[in-house]
């Protein structure tokens, strides 16, 4: 009943992480019917365009053989070596076409359906591919079904096919006991292309539908439930509260930086407690003041703290120091309009050098 309740929740279509992390575990759609139709439309080509000459020429071969059997010396191991490199190459020009036609169609189908990749995790030992009630399940569940319905369909079908083609051919084929031995393969072969060809029609439809069927399946089964596609993107994003825990101590570290740097400001700008801004102007380094640390609340008390500590000048001034802590980023230079009240503020502090560095301003 779980398991019931479970498909019926997995309502929603796959992602595309949830496709491309099947493709690389080897989950594919396969449909087994398209190499059987290829293989099929391969003999086809065989029966054709091949057998009717090599199986002439095989034929004249054997006949030669059995009519003229006094023309071939059998005295020694060697002339019956011979003998049969020669059956062996007769026969092997036969069936080799038939070998490699049968092989290419179906190596071209399984190809065209999915490229094939190597794939460990197929290989892998599993405990539910000998499970008994796994088993079963696969043997009486839908997709076992299906299978069982398409080896149904192709022995009944091709035994109506036989039988229809043998009882209409039934009296040509009892002539072939009165027909030279070298006629006999090309009405084989028209024989057994005209039993292939009806055949592969039927697997041609059997393989259209098998596709559709395996695609369908394929995809319900990796449709996914609400909290499936929740739990995924929490995976891919990150859990929010680890990202928040990360966040947090980038911060930490940030604002420790920020606070190290204090000591080689120039001035600090507050508010008086609600904001601080640490400048750094030595006209050896060329540039405008650059913004070395800025903060609000308990930051701006440390950085006027770790200033104090170390005799860096600060001032105070409301409009300015709000001012450039909205406008002004750490490590850049503040811009041209504060250019003035910054300089006013850097020539009392040289101005004022014998006296005290703390200042205010009204």
């Amino acid at each position: 009943m779980a398991e019931g309740e479970d498909k019926d929740s997995k309502t929603e279509e796959p992602t595309e992480k949830k496709i491309r992390d099947a493709v690389d575990k080897g989950n594919v759609p396969f449909s087994r019917e398209v190499p059987i139709f290829a293989s099929t439309l391969g003999m086809l080509v065989y029966l054709v365009f091949f057998l009717p000459g090599s199986a002439g020429r095989f034929t004249e071969t054997l006949r030669d053989l059995f009519e003229q059997s006094d023309g071939w010396r059998m005295s020694t191991g060697g002339d019956a070596v011979a003998l049969f490199r020669l059956l062996f190459f007769e026969a092997g020009a036969v069936l080799l076409p038939a070998f490699a036609l049968l092989m290419g169609f179906g190596i071209a189908a399984s190809v065209l359906q999915n490229m094939p990749s190597p794939v460990l995790d197929r290989i892998q030992p599993k405990l539910e591919r000998i499970s008994i009630i796994k088993g079963l399940a696969r043997i009486y569940g839908a997709k076992g079904m299906v299978e069982f319905a398409k080896s149904l369909f192709k022995i009944v079908v091709v035994s109506a096919i036989v039988a229809g083609v043998m009882q209409s051919e039934f009296f040509g084929a009892l002539n072939f006991m009165f027909m030279d031995p070298t006629l006999i393969a090309p009405d084989i072969a028209r024989l057994a292309g005209k039993v292939v060809t009806v055949v592969l029609m039927c697997t041609a439809t059997l393989a259209v539908l098998d596709v559709l069927w395996t695609r369908y399946s394929w995809g319900a089964d990796l449709r996914m439930s609400k909290q499936d596609i929740k739990e995924e993107m929490k995976q891919s994003d990150g859990d929010p509260i680890v990202k928040a825990r990360q966040r947090s101590m980038a911060r930490d570290r940030a604002r420790r930086r920020m606070i190290a740097e204090v000591p080689r400001a120039t001035l600090v700008i507050a508010n008086p407690t609600h904001f601080a801004v640490a400048l750094r102007y030595v006209p050896e380094e060329g540039g405008a003041p650059v913004v070395i640390a800025k903060g609000q609340d308990l930051i701006a008390l440390k950085i006027r703290e770790v200033a104090e500590a170390n005799g860096i000048p600060v001032f105070e001034d409301p409009p300015l120091a709000r001012s450039m802590f909205a406008q002004v980023s750490v490590d850049n230079f503040i811009p041209a309009v504060f250019y003035k009240a910054v300089a006013e503020l850097v020539h009392k502090i040289y101005a004022n050098k014998p006296k005290s560095k703390t200042a205010d301003i009204r």
